[in-house]
């Protein structure tokens, strides 16, 4: 998609900082429109102006995925300004971590709320500007808990399950108007996500953001003949397999 970097509008979500914000840098590196899309308007604006000094295009629209209103508002203003959407990369993500005996209820509705529910209307919307034109390419960020399992972090590897699920189901209901469907399943990535899930790891030998954004553009720059399903990437120290 981002062969055609003069027509390429991408839309990213959780872009003001982390993963989002490396996918948005080199999105617009590769010539994309950028749109970054999440709910503290300060950093979204921070990550647009940053593409524009550094000669890129960028336009900030805050949101919160969790509330579904505001996503169809932002899809509208994508139709509006652009008239098409050729890649939606859903980063957007939150996390509670805890034994589940003192795990509420809440925690989990809101963490699915945004991982799963939020992901899901993102793509229904990005869906509609895509059929039209009969081509695009949805990315979900996953993560290695999509296909494991650890302790204390129960309600947050359910919605990234949910998230593969999703993401495996949108693949072959879109494949028959040329839209490609990926997840990327991250392993440990030096955020303050994972700093809060993960105390005990070692920053040293965690992943950079910009390793998640190469993913991204390795998937991007595939001809119409190949697709990929997911790509699981992990931190070298980890264990292989």
């Amino acid at each position: 998609m981002c062969r055609k970097p003069d027509n390429t509008v991408a839309l990213v979500t959780g872009a003001g900082r982390g993963i989002g914000r490396a996918i948005c840098l080199a999105l617009a590196r590769a010539g994309a429109h950028v749109v970054a899309a999440a709910r503290t308007e300060s950093e979204i604006n921070a990550v647009a102006d940053e593409i524009a000094r550094a000669g890129g295009k960028a336009t900030a629209i805050p949101f919160d995925i969790a509330k579904e209103d505001e996503v169809a508002a932002l899809f509208a203003k994508i139709r509006e300004s652009f008239g098409r959407l050729d890649v939606l990369v859903n980063n957007a993500g939150t996390g509670v971590y805890g034994p589940l005996v003192d795990f509420s209820a809440a925690d989990c509705e809101r963490i699915m709320a945004v991982n799963v529910t939020g992901t899901l209307v993102c793509c229904r919307e990005a869906m509609k500007l895509m059929i039209t034109r009969r081509s695009g390419y949805i990315i979900n960020i996953s993560s290695v808990l999509g296909f494991k399992g650890y302790p204390n972090q129960a309600a947050y590897a359910a919605s990234k399950h949910g998230v593969m699920g999703l993401t495996k189901s949108l693949a072959a209901e879109a494949q028959e108007y040329g839209i490609r469907v990926s997840a990327i399943l991250p392993g440990g990535v030096d955020t303050e996500m994972i700093r809060r899930s993960r105390p005990d790891l070692d920053p040293s030998v965690l992943m950079q953001p910009e390793d998640i954004a190469g993913a991204v553009m390795y998937l991007l720059s595939l001809s119409d003949r190949a697709a990929i399903d997911q790509i699981y990437i992990r931190r070298r120290a980890g264990k292989p397999f």
